[in-house]
């Protein structure tokens, strides 16, 4: 498989895709990153939480080109939200990088946190994230015993609109696709041979059954890849990118309020200014 895969939607109103060269860059860019990483931490290689979709595919198999099938360790971590389709490409991915991996179910962890706290077992989005920072937990319990380190799967796309858990997928030690656009993470994995059906997957934090990336944001990533690329890390106003694009002021609208709301999660906690 090559870039020549359409990672491109028809209807996508803006073509972020790289440049051959552009892309070739990219990946060695990328894979140095991860090299300098590992070996400024003097470790002795690299853990990641393999969830089936396309970042962590992406992640791992960039992970391998920089230290070799040995020296990286998958976690595949299963909930009773997430659909066996997921956790069955989790397992093909690792399998079709030569990748050492653990399956190791979550719901007793998660269950003891329930049980102490019940009065929020029905709040979705706290029992989401509880999931996800107990897959936190468990990549660095790992990571630490190996002496290795955590390898993040965030993109610029989650970085900038929020999408992501605090002290959760976001507690890691570096993030190789985090300058990268959604679009730009397909056209990577394209470029890296990886299964076709896992290049173009729905995306899904699987925080609960059901759940999908564009349909809890309010906008496609297509759409959202372009007003972030144009609005909110480019110059255009909010008009001229509604003309740009042709798109709906509402979406813009939703992307930069995305973009604001979680502007605490992209810094450190804040502490008072020092009065002397």
């Amino acid at each position: 498989m090559s870039q020549e895969l359409s990672v491109l939607a028809d209807d996508a109103p803006l073509d972020l895709r790289l440049a051959p060269e552009e892309l070739e860059a990219t990946r060695e860019h990328i894979v140095s990153f991860v090299q300098r990483v590992v070996d400024d931490a003097n470790a002795e290689g690299a853990v990641i939480g393999l969830s089936g979709g396309i970042d962590s595919t992406t992640t791992a198999a960039l992970a391998v080109e920089a230290l070799g099938a040995g020296h990286v360790h998958g976690l595949v971590m299963p909930s009773e939200v997430n659909t066996e389709g997921n956790m069955s490409d989790a397992e093909r991915v690792a399998e079709l990088l030569g990748i050492e991996y653990d399956v190791v179910d979550i719901n007793p962890i998660a269950d003891a946190f329930f049980e102490a706290y019940p009065d929020a077992t029905d709040d979705r989005m706290a029992t989401g994230n509880v999931r996800v920072r107990i897959r936190g937990v468990l990549n660095y319990f790992v990571a630490n015993h190996e002496g290795k380190i955590v390898l993040g799967t965030g993109n610029r796309s989650e970085a900038l609109t929020g999408y992501f858990t605090k002290y959760g997928d976001q507690a890691v030690d570096c993030n190789p696709l985090g300058n990268l656009y959604k679009q730009q993470v397909r056209q990577v994995a394209a470029s890296l041979g990886l299964p076709e059906d896992l290049v173009m997957k729905t995306p899904s934090a699987e925080m609960w059954l059901g759940q999908t990336d564009e349909e809890e944001m309010g906008v496609g990533y297509d759409t959202l890849d372009a007003i972030l690329a144009l609005h909110v890390d480019g110059p255009l106003s909010k008009a001229a990118t509604v003309r740009e694009l042709g798109v709906d002021p509402a979406q813009v609208d939703r992307v930069v309020d995305l973009y604001e709301r979680s502007a605490h999660k992209r810094q450190l906690p804040p502490a008072p200014e020092p009065l002397f």
